[in-house]
């Protein structure tokens, strides 16, 4: 229990036992009793009531603040580097770019291969040290097209793929602890009764 807490029962305890007192004294005053006495100690009742009424409000709106505080400090540590993370990413898209560039299959030189070997290798190592981070790739090939994760760039006619499914990555997208640090941009199979956008523009 919190120091707040614990403050705001013994104010209650010491306004009852004040309470209690004071009609003990006035019983005392008056052993027969009378209807005035009645009255001031039905009063007296009321207010301890109300004011432990107060306090029970008080410790739990309390409570209500804490809790919020803690969620807003958790959620600043998990991300507080995202916006770290985004200023990573276009070095992440330049070294995939590298690597893309470089692949000429069995014509290519040794040159080429041992650039594109090293530049995969960087690659990794650093997509390897954003994970240590939570940082996760999203490369949603074959997946349904999902608009909180993804950004549609075009829709085209594909009879092999299920409709409104991604069917290419023009660009990866990331998360961060499972948050969108940037939407997957990609291009989506178009259903049979789809309108076609093109022909409207």
């Amino acid at each position: 229990m919190s120091t707040d807490e614990n403050r705001n029962n013994q104010a209650a305890e010491e306004l009852s036992e004040a309470t209690e007192a004071a009609a003990e004294e006035a019983q005392e005053q008056d052993p027969a009793g009378t209807e005035g006495e009645g009255s001031e100690l039905d009063t007296l009742k009321a207010q301890v009531k109300d004011a432990q009424e107060q306090v029970l409000r008080a410790q739990a709106e309390m409570q209500n603040v804490r809790r919020r505080a803690e969620i807003d400090v958790e959620k600043a540590h998990k991300f507080a580097l995202e916006k770290f993370v985004k200023e990573l990413l276009p070095v992440a898209d330049s070294l995939e770019k590298a690597v893309e560039s470089t692949d000429g299959g069995e014509n290519a030189g040794e040159l080429v291969a041992s650039i594109r070997e090293g530049v995969e290798m960087t690659l990794n190592l650093f997509l390897t040290s954003l994970g240590k981070f939570n940082v996760e790739q999203l490369n949603p090939v074959g997946e349904p097209f999902d608009p909180q994760q993804h950004e549609a760039m075009s829709m085209v006619p594909a009879p092999d793929a299920e409709p409104n499914s991604v069917v290419a990555v023009v660009q990866k997208g990331y998360l961060l602890n499972g948050r969108v640090v940037r939407p997957a941009m990609v291009v989506v199979a178009k259903a049979d009764s789809a309108p076609k956008i093109d022909e409207q523009a």
